[in-house]
């Protein structure tokens, strides 16, 4: 495990400047090397572990904005940190895989990625879309404030409460829902849309999605793998109903919302 301090000033006159944090989970030394030198070349605060369970204990004590995480480790895979990671702190994930498919790019969009990588890949195009996911999920300054702050946006819906903030679901005696950032995507665009005719399209734009039948697929896997986590029978779903030929609904009572 190591760290590499950004290089340019974190200073401007008496104000303190953050930067954003990037941590890198991958077990090829010569690898994970590489690419925390370049980040770290181009002004980002970069650190380092060779596997899930070192980064565990770096993230126990260190917050950071966006994750690089390997997904074939020894151990525990990326695809488990990647979940973890999502339940202690809002941050962008960049998946590292193998898989180049059409097909294996929506299953890693799926498995909760804010984007991905397919290995080899050239240390520019790392840059490339860290800088694209730092620009979707909350800024340095934003991430710390939001930290020390108690007003969190809530939604509670039956025995579920969902921390919007937080991205984090709780189900009876506050047993946290394990989910997917995709599926918590999708939750969030119904949650904020309550009582509201959603088109697959609709929900597509909304999650960023271009639509095309592989999107609209997507979609409706997200809401099934949903329906599943949140519906006591999925079969005959009480909160996200399908309306047959146009699309969802979230049936939430009024005044569920904080």
């Amino acid at each position: 495990m190591m760290f590499i301090p950004n290089l340019l000033s974190t200073e401007s006159g008496s104000e303190s400047i953050v930067r954003a944090r990037i941590v890198i989970v991958e077990d090829e030394p010569d690898l994970r090397d590489a690419v925390a030198e370049y980040l770290g070349a181009a002004g980002y605060d970069v650190a380092t572990a060779e596997t899930a369970s070192a980064a565990r204990s770096l993230i126990e004590t260190q917050a950071f904005h966006l994750a690089i995480l390997d997904i074939a480790m020894p151990g525990e895979d990326g695809l488990s940190l990647g979940r973890w990671l999502r339940s202690r702190m809002p941050i962008g994930i960049i998946y590292a895989t193998a898989a180049g498919t059409a097909l294996d790019r929506i299953v890693g969009l799926e498995l909760g990625a804010d984007d991905y990588i397919v290995k080899p890949y050239e240390l520019r195009e790392v840059l490339a879309r860290v800088r694209s996911v730092l620009r979707r999920v909350p800024q340095p300054t934003e991430l710390l404030d939001r930290k020390a702050r108690t007003d969190r946006r809530s939604v509670s819906f039956g025995p579920f409460q969902a921390d919007l903030d937080g991205r984090l679901v709780t189900g009876a005696n506050g047993t946290v829902i394990d989910m997917a950032k995709s599926e918590f995507d999708v939750l969030e665009v119904f949650l904020t849309r309550a009582n509201r005719l959603l088109t697959r399209a609709a929900i597509s734009e909304a999650i960023g999605f271009t639509e095309d039948p592989e999107s609209s697929r997507a979609v409706d896997i997200r809401i099934m793998r949903l329906r599943k986590k949140i519906e006591a029978d999925p079969a005959n779903p009480k909160f996200l109903r399908t309306v047959r030929g146009e699309g969802y609904i979230f049936s939430l009572p009024t005044g569920d919302s904080n």
